[in-house]
């Protein structure tokens, strides 16, 4: 199927010792791919163009308060991935989207499941 790169949360409190993604939250005056690209390169240090970041899902969750997330890939980047934030990340680990380790955070499993799919999704969870 294909790998993803994930990260073990550390010392946020929030889901710490499960995997994610490289994630965030949008800045005022961003785009959803903007983030992305500066996300990624704060977590992770890797440079994403705009042509290479693809949004696949969105998520409308609930998990003790509401969100609304953005799923996106990237097909290309430049650099090489590091944990550049150690003091919230203790791993960053490739995995195959076939065998997630089990504390993966669960609707980031659910969303990677739905994404190796290949088709935009649109899903609610947790309500």
């Amino acid at each position: 199927m294909g790998n993803v790169l994930l990260s073990r949360r550390f010392n946020t409190g929030y889901e710490d010792g499960n995997y994610s993604v490289p994630a965030g939250h949008l800045e005022g005056d961003e785009t959803v791919v903007q983030a992305a690209i500066r996300e990624t390169h704060e977590e992770i240090g890797v440079a994403l163009r705009p042509d290479d970041v693809r949004v696949v899902g969105v998520m409308h969750r609930k998990s003790g308060d509401e969100r609304v997330d953005f799923f996106v890939v990237a097909s290309s980047w430049t650099g090489e991935p590091v944990n550049c934030e150690p003091e919230k990340c203790d791993e960053l680990t490739w995995f195959s989207l076939d065998t997630l380790p089990a504390n993966t955070i669960p609707y980031i499993g659910r969303a990677l499941g739905n994404c190796s799919n290949g088709q935009v999704w649109f899903e609610e969870y947790g309500w």
